[in-house]
């Protein structure tokens, strides 16, 4: 028999709830046979935040059969795995991380040859089971390893540590192992009771301590736990600047300043009335917007939206000030909320942005920070249901407020909610249906009631610091923290670092040098407690800034829905989950155990009854990552910029760059004039961008037609020279060549023998790190190409370029965005929806 039979993992949807292990029992008759856990170990290292856990459990079948085990975790809702071993009669089988197309292939062959193999993939919901089913021999012990990393974000003021201990039976040798390191040094520090349910309470009492390093053990014999082990603290952080930290290249700037007024907001409540909220989630919400509306401080501004198939407004066209009468108001109008009817989320979104941005108000002098928070338990069913519309509405209504989405149940549209957050400068969160719905709505808003700052911009020079994630927020609240990552070029030995931000009175701004040889000097002497935890506190900010950037990535692929956008935002992704051996939505981990005759990937010695094998404890830091996967397609060499053209009979396809040949010519060349493109870089991969394109229309022979797109306008040169501006319509026509600019930020040109082009202009009021403003290019339909454009491509794809042909019929080319190198524009004929390459 195999030493190893593992079978798929399960899948499930999220868990609000933390870490969880057990093993599954087995059934034999009518007898239920547990096989006996001889060891039990949770591991933590928290360095500056990032948390690196380790799950070792170790069983041995004391039956005369085989029988199966199973090792279960649910995953924290930020976390990432990392690694996953099993160790069998002294062999050490290591998952791999693959890409997650690979690995299905790589599951469906190992079954096909009778293996048994096992497969876990993350969804994009938030959290996740992990499984892993093994058939043990009578008389073998086996053990399991499964470390994950994540980032423990600051909430009302502290940060929290939650471990699940749930073995399931009685277990000779369990421990739990926490050490806590924070270079600012820790404010407070507690250890609450065991927890034996999940529900949130009012009572949360545990013992404090105050200390820079902290190391808590919890060791057991012969016990029996179904808990969670939680620990809560927070850090001393008194530099206005907050706590930035530079190690080998890397840095991560922790901003969260403490002792500021609360500026006053004007909070818009918008409830889902609808026929499904009737019951306990009613009445649950009812409850919560009891005691928030009692919370409301004086100088706060609000008003409440309750929606079914129609919308109804507490007061009509503003919001009021939260004075006791109108307090006390709102919470006769809440009590009389009654759940019926269908759900227009659209006219509700809409309804809120009227009573923030009246027609006619003087918001434009009020330093009120605007929220709305949207409360919803199922989809759009009347009304606008499209998605996209709704999106669009909002966005476009909205203007500078946040929208903060509760998604309450499993029902709630909760990917809409996501979009609806990603858009409006907000975030989205899950209400689970339970007992404690109430304190989870209250919970929620004690997070975004008390806002300290807005506009805040964490900046650094961009001859010194690349590859940063998201450093300008719309909002700071009170009890939060902002971070910031990414990397310092080797030269560097001070990271100018500056902050900006308003206040409820004025904009204030901080700046200063960071000394990076100094923070390298600190590595080693803070690096006790934490050996084998992770490769060094040297190398927290290494892979924070990877878990950091992939994060942001997955959440920008989520918010485009541009098919080019999308493709390079998984790549980028799966090359740093590959890179770093990160399990995520675009990676999979997969186990396959060899042949008989096959050797093992690694050997160890079986750890004895009652201890963890050192191997086995040091394998989070030694296994090796697998090669990081071409994903993205190759970069070539050195190749001159071509300048594509078509002509009446055949297109020319030329690596030229000085005479443009007749009719039509798009030069994308490096060259600053006519063609200009601009890059951005992020994560592994450059973003290149047109940030201008001009077009030449040989009219007649000896005038031309010169059409130059910008993000500041449209330039058309030939018999004179006009100028459209972006943001109004207008149109130029010379020589049959018309040039239309329509309100929707885009620019139509149409030239001779049906050729028309289409230019998008892309603009970002709150860009991200991975938004650069930009121009879009396409062509609309095949008028005016020939067919030889169509060999052209096909020529590139079998050279090892990239082209993307999708369905049929009504074909649209385009061209957005790329990355890395040079991007290529060409002309094709065929029906296509979408054909693009890169070089």
């Amino acid at each position: 028999r195999p030493d190893v039979a593992l079978l798929l993992l399960a899948a499930s949807f999220p868990s609000p709830r933390p870490a969880v292990t057990r093993p599954t029992l087995v059934s034999e008759g009518a007898r239920v046979l547990p096989l006996k856990v001889t060891d039990y170990h949770v591991k933590c290292c928290v360095v500056s935040r990032y948390a690196i856990t380790t799950i070792q459990s170790s069983v041995w079948n004391q039956l005369p059969v085989v029988k199966e085990a199973a090792f279960e975790v649910d995953l924290p809702s930020n976390a990432f795995i990392s690694n996953f071993t099993i160790t069998s009669n002294g062999k050490v089988y290591v998952a791999q991380v693959t890409e997650r197309a690979a690995a299905r292939k790589i599951y469906d062959a190992a079954k096909k040859q009778g293996k048994t193999a096992g497969l876990v993939a993350t969804k994009s919901r938030e959290v996740e089971k992990f499984r892993v089913a093994v058939s043990v021999p009578s008389g073998t012990r086996m053990s399991f390893l499964l470390s994950y990393e994540e980032l423990l974000p600051r909430r009302l003021g502290r940060y929290e540590l939650s471990l699940g201990l749930r073995p399931g039976q009685l277990v000779p040798n369990l421990t739990v192992d926490v050490s806590i390191t924070e270079r600012t040094g820790i404010s407070f520090i507690k250890v609450l009771p065991l927890k034996t349910s999940r529900l949130l309470s009012n009572n949360a009492q545990g013992k404090s301590k105050t200390d820079q390093v902290n190391r808590m053990s919890l060791s057991r014999s012969s016990i029996c736990l179904n808990a969670d082990f939680n620990v809560q603290y927070d850090v001393d952080l008194k530099d206005p600047m907050g706590d930035v930290q530079v190690y080998n290249g890397y840095f991560v700037h922790y901003f969260a300043p403490r002792g500021l007024p609360v500026v006053p907001k004007d909070v818009i409540f918008v409830i889902d009335v609808s026929g499904s909220m009737i019951g306990p989630k009613i009445k649950q919400t009812k409850q919560a917007m009891g005691t928030i509306l009692g919370d409301l401080r004086e100088g706060d501004h609000f008003n409440i939206i309750t929606f079914s198939d129609k919308v109804h407004t507490w007061k009509k066209g503003r919001t009021v000030r939260a004075t006791r009468q109108n307090v006390r108001d709102a919470k006769e109008f809440v009590k009389r909320i009654i759940a019926e009817g269908w759900t227009n989320i659209n006219a509700a979104l809409l309804s809120a942005a009227q009573l923030l941005n009246p027609p006619s108000s003087g918001r434009q002098t009020s330093h009120r920070v605007p929220l709305v928070i949207f409360l919803t338990d199922g989809e759009a069913t009347i009304g606008v249901t499209s998605g996209d519309t709704i999106l669009s509405n909002a966005k476009k209504s909205l203007g500078l407020a946040s929208l903060f989405g509760l998604a309450f149940g499993d029902d709630a549209d909760f990917l809409l909610l996501k979009r609806l957050a990603l858009d409006n400068r907000g975030v989205a969160r899950i209400v689970y249906e339970d007992s404690d719905a109430a304190l989870q709505l209250k919970g929620f808003y004690d997070e975004v009631a008390s806002p300290l700052l807005t506009d805040i911009q964490l900046s650094y020079l961009e001859n010194q610091a690349f590859d940063v994630t998201r450093s300008m927020f719309p909002n700071y609240f009170k009890g939060s923290e902002l971070v910031v990552t990414g990397r310092v070029k080797p030269e560097v030995k001070d990271l100018w670092v500056s902050v900006s931000a308003s206040d409820s009175k004025q904009r204030v701004k901080f700046e200063n040098d960071v000394l990076v040889s100094h923070a390298k000097a600190n590595n080693k002497s803070a690096l006790f407690d934490c050996e084998d935890g992770s490769d060094g506190i040297s190398s927290f900010v290494h892979r924070l800034w990877a878990y950091f950037t992939i994060k942001e990535l997955l959440l920008a692929k989520l918010n485009t829905t541009d098919p080019v956008s999308q493709r390079l935002l998984t790549e980028k992704a799966t090359n740093l989950s590959l890179k770093y051996n990160f399990v995520t939505q675009v990676t999979s981990l997969v186990v396959v155990k060899p042949d008989a005759d096959e050797s093992p990937s690694k050997s160890a010695s079986s750890p004895p009854v009652g201890k963890i094998s050192t191997n086995l404890l040091n394998a989070l830091k030694t296994v090796s990552p697998p090669a990081p996967g071409k994903v993205s397609i190759p970069i070539l060499n050195a190749v001159k910029a071509p300048t594509l053209s078509t002509t009446p009979t055949t297109p020319t396809f030329s690596k030229t760059t000085t005479t443009p040949p007749p009719l039509t010519s798009l030069r994308t060349v490096s060259t600053p004039s006519p063609g200009r493109m601009r890059g951005l870089q992020s994560g592994v991969l450059n973003m290149t961008y047109f940030d201008r394109l001009t077009i030449s229309a040989a009219t007649g022979p000896s005038s031309d037609i010169m059409i130059t797109l910008s993000l500041e306008g449209v330039v058309v040169e030939g018999e004179g020279r006009e100028t459209l501006p972006i943001n109004q319509q207008g149109s130029v026509t010379r020589q049959g060549v018309n040039v239309r600019v329509d309100n929707h930020h885009s620019c139509w040109i149409q030239l001779d023998r049906g050729v028309r082009f289409l230019v998008l202009f892309h603009q970002y009021k709150h860009p991200s790190y991975l938004q650069m403003a930009h121009l879009g290019f396409y062509i609309t339909d095949g008028q005016g190409l020939s067919t030889y454009s169509l060999r052209i491509f096909k020529n590139i794809y079998y050279t090892s370029y990239l082209v993307d042909m999708l369905a049929p019929q009504n074909w649209v080319w385009g061209w957005n965005m790329f990355g890395p190198s040079v991007n290529y524009l060409a002309y094709a004929s065929a029906p296509c929806n979408l054909i693009s390459f890169e070089l």
